[in-house]
């Protein structure tokens, strides 16, 4: 590659990077790192049926799907185009996540696994030293991380957004508002929304739906 082309690139990407927000200080009383609600999967088995909207760039999708959860770390989405174009599915077991081949705009609409278990509502962060929570009336935030990685917000004892930091700027989110869901990356402007219509408790699912072999 030409030496101004990497130039480029690199000019390119040092922007990408300089446009993600900055992760504003915590502000609120001190509070011990115990008190960080632990938000896991529900006991039992639940299915989630939702809509959802793509965007990426110049390639944008939408359609309906459905999750189906399992406690305590199991998940399954499966996303539908719409006008009957097709599909995809990724399964989700503790930190694996599998997608299998299928179109591209299906494999692209994952988030990775933390934040994908963030959208869910459970918290599954990586283990890192250090927390710091400040509250604020009903709202709890916490940094995770020396410097922060992450930054957690909870509304009372459930998860309202995520974040994943780099460098003090937030890198990507998700945030959890009644029936909508957001995923956003803040570095490749792709970005996710789920509006969902219907939560329900099913009974136990069949095993195979964890597989993608057969």
């Amino acid at each position: 590659m030409p030496r101004a082309h990497l130039l480029l690139g690199f000019a390119l990407a040092g922007a990408v990077a300089a446009c993600a927000p900055r992760l504003s200080p915590l502000t609120g009383v001190a509070t011990p790192a115990e008190k960080l609600p632990r938000n896991g999967v529900p006991r039992g088995h639940h299915k989630i049926v939702f809509n959802w909207e793509f965007q990426d760039g110049e390639m944008n999708g939408r359609g309906d799907g459905a999750a189906r959860i399992a406690y305590p770390d199991s998940a399954r989405l499966d996303f539908y185009l719409g006008g009957g174009f097709g599909g995809g599915a990724a399964v989700l077991i503790g930190d694996s996540l599998q997608v299998p081949g299928g179109p591209d705009l299906v494999r692209r609409i994952v988030p990775p696994p933390t934040l994908l278990w963030a959208a869910l509502g459970r918290v599954a962060l990586p283990n890192l030293p250090d927390t710091v929570i400040r509250v604020d009336g009903s709202t709890l935030r916490a940094d995770i991380g020396r410097p922060a990685a992450w930054r957690l917000t909870f509304h009372g004892d459930t998860l309202a957004r995520a974040e994943r930091v780099e460098g003090g700027r937030v890198a990507e989110w998700v945030e959890r508002d009644g029936a909508q869901v957001r995923y956003r990356n803040e570095s490749s402007r792709r970005s996710l929304k789920l509006t969902i219509t219907r939560t329900d408790e099913v009974p136990e699912f069949d095993a195979s739906i964890w597989r993608f072999d057969r």
